[in-house]
């Protein structure tokens, strides 16, 4: 929750440079509260499986929160129970009406393919651009940050030589962020990817804040200083043997697969892996979620206006920085 402080004390503008949220006084008594609307864009084939992952770090947070999971119209899944989705599944069509305090779009195991061969592509794009005005902060994750950071910014993605497979380590780039708050120094991420950003187009965008990255990896965890917009490269959601799962899926296939980075112990997959970054997948969602607690509207159908003033300022920080 954050600071309560007597209106106009001269703390407050020391806490803001430090990134800690404070609330004035006459501010904090105007909040109400009600569930956050959190909406769920899983474009991954086992979508169980993700659902599960994903709902498992937004129930750390102490808040209400309530789910809508969307679904692409665009294109058939092969495998989940076509009952599965219609029971629990709308579509973008079905949802576009609504607005939203979060946005998740998955990844999805597409990122060999141009983005425009994605038979789902112009779909998504509607969907992106939907929710730059209809959700407050959306979160993009793996192929999901490829895909936003091209659409939204012709950030272009780079096809690595081989695939990026295993748990690594992240070097903090900014320890007054909200989103990364309490983070130590160092924190591990899985990554299961065959592509990656292009960061010297992505350092033409002052308005992208890295937050986390390593040099095998590139930029781990990016944010707009708004966090309207976050992207996480690798998988903070997935669980101790997914990792594991995805290996022996392909070793058992006769698939070219090395055996995922710094996960099993002593390089050994007959081991059971360790789950080096729960903590921090945990602290990532809550801070999150958090964030937009604070600055989603009691009126959800003020989220429009809310996003526009965010924006505002948010651009003046931009020309601060560029100064």
């Amino acid at each position: 929750m954050p600071i309560n402080i007597p209106d106009g004390l001269p703390a407050k503008k020391i806490l803001h440079q430090e990134r800690i949220f404070a609330l004035e006084e006459e501010a904090a008594t105007e909040q109400q509260i009600r569930p956050l609307a959190v909406a769920i864009l899983n474009l991954m084939p086992t979508k169980v499986e993700t659902e599960t992952q994903i709902l498992r770090l937004i129930s750390k947070s102490p808040l209400q929160v309530s789910c809508d999971f969307m679904r692409v119209s665009s294109h058939e899944s092969k495998n989940t129970p076509e009952d599965h989705l219609v029971k629990f599944y709308q579509t973008f069509d079905e949802l576009k009406s609504n607005n939203y305090d979060g946005l998740i779009i998955t990844g999805a195991p597409v990122e060999q393919m141009p983005f425009e061969e994605v038979d789902y592509w112009d779909e998504l794009c509607r969907i992106i651009d939907w929710s730059q005005e209809h959700v407050l902060s959306t979160m993009y994750l793996c192929w999901g940050a490829l895909a936003g950071l091209w659409h939204l910014y012709g950030i272009p993605k780079k096809q690595l030589g081989s695939k990026l497979f295993g748990v690594f380590p992240q070097r903090l780039c900014d320890e007054y962020s909200f989103l990364t708050n309490g983070f130590d120094e160092v924190h591990n991420m899985p990554h299961s990817r065959h592509a990656a950003i292009d960061t010297n187009e992505l350092a033409k965008h002052p308005e992208l804040h890295v937050l986390s990255e390593s040099f095998k990896t590139g930029p781990a965890l990016l944010a707009t200083r708004d966090f309207h917009e976050i992207y996480v490269t690798g998988h903070f959601e997935y669980g101790r043997d997914t990792l594991s799962n995805e290996f022996w899926r392909d070793f058992k296939k006769g698939l070219p697969i090395k055996i995922p980075e710094n996960y099993f112990p002593d390089d050994d997959p007959e081991q059971q892996p360790l789950f080096t970054w729960r903590a921090h997948a945990n602290l990532l969602y809550r801070n999150w979620l958090n964030w937009v607690y604070q600055m989603t509207p009691y009126d959800i159908d003020q989220i429009p206006r809310t996003i526009a003033q965010l924006r505002a300022s948010s651009d003046g920080m931009v020309d601060k920085f560029e100064a």
